[in-house]
């Protein structure tokens, strides 16, 4: 206890003792500082004066704006120091006042006079530094709107050193605004108070561009009083962060266009103005900052010349890039990738009525490319193949008359190497942009197309009739049985060979191999529709597999047809076929019976044999197409070999044939064929014999009666020749019998 006791009381001497030093050092000050009033007493005359270096300096203290500012419960040597008030003059050089005495932390706060903060400069000059932008004795709070570092004031305080940007900043849609009273104007500090320059040497940082491009989204995004004063939406403006400049600059890369780099920084106008960064006419110019190279390309095509010459109707860069929202060409939502361009950058201009009849442009160029093999398979999605920019260039357009254009006559065998190898002279006989309905650009082309249509439609017309008046008449002969008005006829159930296993392949390998051409060939050719589309957006890789089984099929129905060249030649069987399936005189005797029959002029159907003119028009309208497609097919299937050998317009004139003779085949099966093997009245639900190779006895009556009744003879023929060997044999037996008893 003694021993605690001591320690306190020896802690406690020690602390009166550093009271004692302190009062003792202090006092002195303290009782000779100089009061407000005691300075005042001086300096508040308005006629003091002195002269220094030859000049009448005033020394005059408006003591007023001090009292009103946050400085005011401080004495005026907390400021002005570094003399003795008891000496007048207090002394021959009075060191300048010095602000960061006390504020530390203005280097850190002040980001844009953060170097002059920071520089080894002069006392003097560091308090100028201080004064120009806050005053002196009428320093006010930056929180107060009437202080000039956030009123329109600080514009006239900045311009005192800043005279070249001010003038920038007052022509500007920024200073019109503030100017105008505009609520959310902007004025020096509203952007200057973030770290958005370069003095410090970090111009080019990723991070200070990050930096303005927030400010700027700060306001115009962010802020609801400007975003009632500007048009643009919010998605337009918010579009820049996700475009090929916004993602880039998230990832550090500093030499990517922002918002500054395009609209400028003091001189910021509205687009409307001629003198706008962003104006029109300037497009090109503000792009060609960062991409040189191509705005020299551009300036020198035949979009860039319009538009230097004040054409503006040509389009610049941001009518094929777009604007805040720029992607990257392999970005397959851009318009400018390969599968967009045309449609979305190419088109909205050559097809446009107004424009092509203005400048005498062909309006059906995007029609007739969006028909062509090219057009057909970008649209189902092949990004490999030509578009618009393949052929015609990108920023280079020209003319086809200008002799350095990529679709000039002497260039385009060039042009179409690119992706045709080894194309020559003869891959430019013909129109690039063919179209079959234009009888005066390739006549060739209208007439087969024409052809094609008028058989087509006279073709497909007949069965229509044909099969609409055959339905007519059976229905009615079926309800007339149901009602009791006619005596069905009854047959035994003998099965009669139709169809062999081999002939049933051969068949089932033809309505396989056809059906996939024909859904794989209208998937290209018509790549828009919701069936198409539909399949498409279950894997990107549709199109090469369309491709693909295309040519497979193609392939298996060559085979097979190939085959059956060797079947009906060398088998019997395959002989007796094609024996029976020429047509003959009577072919065209029954067909016009027939009519008769169907249109009630004739009581008596007639009689058909193996094969009917119904089967034998089919089997040799299934020969022709078939030699047709296969020639077309490998023509289109090898086209820089044919095209060399045959020129552009062969080629275009094979896949014409092709495409018509497809149509013609498909709508000829669908029609003629699946009518009679389903949709008649006394086969459906279906005939069988593609299955089980067999007729009933029934349907050998009602379709193959003449057949049927030489079958019958023969079978009649081979029973009596079997009787007959019987009875030789009974004979022969009981003679042998006679004999032996003998």
């Amino acid at each position: 206890m003694r021993k605690n006791s001591i320690q306190k009381s020896k802690h406690s001497r020690d602390i009166h003792f550093l009271i004692i030093i302190a009062v003792s050092v202090l006092l002195p000050w303290i009782v000779s500082a100089q009061t407000v009033d005691d300075c005042l007493a001086c300096h508040s005359d308005s006629t003091l004066t002195m002269e220094k270096k030859g000049k009448i300096i005033s020394l005059f203290a408006n003591y007023a704006p001090l009292k009103k500012s946050p400085h005011a419960k401080l004495v005026c040597i907390a400021c002005h120091v570094g003399f003795d008030a008891g000496n007048v003059p207090h002394k021959e050089k009075i060191d300048p006042v010095n602000c960061l005495n006390c504020h530390k932390d203005a280097s850190t706060k002040h980001f844009i006079h953060n170097p002059i903060l920071k520089s080894k400069t002069s006392e003097s000059e560091l308090v100028a530094s201080c004064k120009q932008c806050h005053g002196t004795h009428n320093v006010q709070r930056t929180k107060i709107r009437t202080i000039g570092m956030i009123s329109t004031e600080s514009v006239d305080i900045c311009a005192t050193c800043h005279e070249e940007q001010t003038r920038h900043y007052r022509l500007s849609a920024h200073g019109k605004a503030s100017n105008a009273g505009v609520i959310g104007a902007p004025v020096c500090m509203s952007c200057h108070r973030s770290q958005i320059t370069g003095l410090n040497g970090s111009s080019d940082s990723a991070k200070v561009k990050l930096t303005q491009e927030k400010l700027c989204l700060s306001c115009h995004l962010d802020d609801p009083n400007v975003r009632r004063q500007v048009s643009p939406t919010a998605g337009f403006i918010a579009a820049y962060e996700k475009s090929v400049h916004g993602s880039a600059l998230l990832k550090g890369n500093a030499a990517v266009a922002n918002c500054i780099d395009c609209h400028g920084s003091h001189e910021i106008e509205k687009g409307k103005e001629s003198t706008s960064r962003v104006n029109r006419n300037r497009i090109p110019e503000t792009c060609g900052s960062c991409h040189d190279s191509i705005a020299h390309e551009y300036r020198e095509s035949i979009h860039g010349t319009a538009s230097i010459k004040g054409n503006k109707e040509a389009p610049v860069c941001t009518d094929c890039h777009g604007e805040h929202n720029i992607l990257s060409p392999s970005n397959p939502n851009s318009p400018v990738s390969a599968r967009n361009v045309s449609a979305q950058v190419c088109a909205p201009c050559h097809s446009s009525v107004t424009l092509t009849e203005k400048y005498g442009l062909a309006g059906d160029r995007f029609k007739t490319f969006s028909s062509s093999f090219h057009g057909l398979a970008t649209s189902s999605g092949n990004i490999e193949v030509a578009n618009c920019a393949s052929c015609h260039g990108v920023h280079n357009i020209k003319p086809s008359s200008d002799s350095t254009s990529l679709v000039h006559k002497s260039n385009l065998a060039t042009t179409c190497g690119k992706c045709h190898p080894g194309a020559n002279e003869r891959f430019t006989v013909g129109s690039i942009h063919s179209s079959n309905t234009n009888e005066n650009e390739e006549p060739v082309l209208y007439w087969v197309s024409f052809a094609y249509i008028l058989l087509i439609a006279s073709t497909v017309g007949g069965m229509v009739l044909h099969n609409l008046l055959d339905f007519y008449r059976r229905s009615k002969r079926r309800l007339m049985i149901r009602r009791g008005l006619v005596q069905e006829e009854h047959y035994g159930h003998t099965l009669y060979v139709r169809m062999t296993l081999n002939e049933r392949i051969q068949h089932i390998s033809l309505m396989i191999s056809f059906f996939t051409l024909v859904f794989t060939g209208f998937m290209l050719r018509y790549p828009e529709s919701f069936w198409v589309v539909a399949i498409r957006n279950l894997n990107t890789n549709v199109f090469d597999m369309r491709g693909i089984l295309h040519r497979i099929s193609a392939a298996v129905m060559v085979t097979a047809s190939l085959y059956h060249l060797y079947y009906i030649f060398f088998v019997p069987r395959g002989k007796q076929l094609i024996r029976d399936l020429l047509p003959k005189r009577n072919d065209m005797n029954d067909a016009i019976a027939v009519l008769k029959y169907n249109l009630g002029f004739s009581p008596i159907k007639p009689q058909f044999d193996r094969f009917s003119y119904i089967e034998k028009s089919e089997y040799w309208a299934l020969v022709w197409g078939t030699v047709v497609m296969s020639v077309t097919g490998v023509i289109l299937w090898f086209d820089n070999t044919f095209m060399g050998l045959f020129t552009k317009l062969g080629w275009d004139v094979a896949r014409s044939i092709h495409f018509y003779e497809a149509w013609l085949a498909f709508l000829a099966i669908l029609i003629w064929h699946m009518y009679f093997v389903i949709f008649s009245p006394d086969t459906y639900p279906m005939n069988l014999a593609w299955l089980k190779g067999s007729l009933t006895e029934s349907e050998m009556a009602e379709e193959h009666p003449k057949e049927l009744a030489a079958l019958k003879r023969k079978s009649l023929e081979k029973d009596g020749k079997m009787i007959s060997v019987i009875v030789d044999g009974e004979k022969d037996a009981a003679n042998t019998s006679e004999e032996k008893s003998i």
